[in-house]
């Protein structure tokens, strides 16, 4: 259950790690880099875990790492172009959320097991419902994610934040 109530779709820890991680990298100032152990030590989340979603998301192109001492992360594309749907998306796949196994063909009272001729209902709602889902995300960019942050959490707070994370 989430806090509202109501039963959650279950998509990998490390979705909301990237979507948090690349919130932190999208405020950095410009030439800087954070590293993969800042970002975890920052979220309390293991570092081997966070390294995987780290690099599916730059594979996607979100993000660029690079190595070495001065290494770290950034954002390969401006925050605005940059939306939740990318981040779960490259996390994730881009796969549908229901599978459809065409159960209702297993109906003994059918006198033709043949393939039915389209899509069952519950499919058809299920697909809809996920590019709903889809599209509320699709128009959330991780600058739009920015302005709510300044709004929700106080500047003293982001304030501490972004000086312990510039001094890693």
């Amino acid at each position: 259950m989430i806090g509202n109530g109501k039963t959650a779709m279950i998509l990998k820890n490390q979705v909301e790690w990237a979507l948090h991680c690349c919130a932190v990298i999208a405020v950095l100032p410009e030439g800087k880099r954070i590293s993969t152990k800042a970002l975890s030590e920052f979220h309390g989340v293991p570092k081997e875990y966070l390294s995987k979603a780290l690099q599916a998301v730059s594979q996607a192109g979100l993000v660029e790492g690079t190595l070495g001492p001065k290494g770290g992360y950034r954002l390969a594309r401006p925050a605005q172009e940059i939306s939740f749907l990318d981040i779960v998306e490259a996390v994730e796949g881009q796969r549908n959320t229901f599978n459809c196994t065409e159960i209702r063909g297993n109906n003994p009272c059918l006198e033709d097991k043949s393939q039915p001729a389209k899509p069952c209902a519950i499919a058809r709602v299920m697909w809809e419902a996920d590019e709903a889902w889809r599209d509320k995300l699709r128009k959330v960019s991780l600058m739009d994610l920015q302005q709510t942050l300044l709004r929700d959490i106080p500047r003293e707070e982001l304030e501490k934040s972004a000086k312990w994370l510039l001094s890693q």
